[in-house]
């Protein structure tokens, strides 16, 4: 009986460029998010000048961002950050919707990591505790790992003959 062939990436992607798009929306969560991805990035040994910060106006603009950043080929992963707080309105639904759908076909169609740190929440506080202000997690954080990770495991995929 032949051994089952298992693959994964790892938290290393040495000289790997990184683009993280940020929504200003919901700012003070918003940078705590970016101070998480960013910590992130630099603990696993990517320097500096292998990441640019993109500022979007909000959520909704980060889907068609990426993919401007995808067609430019200069980034081996990208990172989607922001907040989107359901209110009083269906207005959530068709933004945080639309933003998820977004992010999942750049991502699709270019064959490019996109890690989704895009909060989807019910209220600022759950917002700043998954932002990690109240000594949590920080989904900002969270998503760069998987970045690096996915980094790595296309990179493995795209070896393999």
């Amino acid at each position: 009986m032949s051994e089952i062939a298992q693959l994964q990436g790892d938290l290393d992607a040495h000289d790997a460029r990184f683009a993280i798009v940020v929504s200003r929306f919901n700012k003070l969560v918003g940078e705590q998010l970016l101070n998480g991805a960013l910590a992130a990035l630099r603990d696993h040994g990517v320097p500096d000048g292998d990441i640019e910060i993109v500022r979007v106006p909000g959520a909704f603009e980060i889907p068609a961002t990426l993919k401007i950043l995808a067609e430019s080929a200069r980034h081996d992963g990208l990172i989607a950050l922001g907040a989107v707080i359901r209110g009083e309105t269906p207005h959530f639904e068709y933004v945080a919707g639309e933003c998820a759908r977004g992010v999942r076909e750049i991502s699709a169609d270019f064959g490019l990591p996109i890690a989704f740190g895009v909060l989807t929440v019910n209220t600022l506080e759950q917002a700043l505790e998954r932002a990690g202000a109240k000594g949590g997690g920080n989904k900002g954080a969270e998503a760069a790992l998987v970045a690096l990770e996915l980094v790595d495991l296309y990179r493995k995929l795209r070896a393999l003959k």
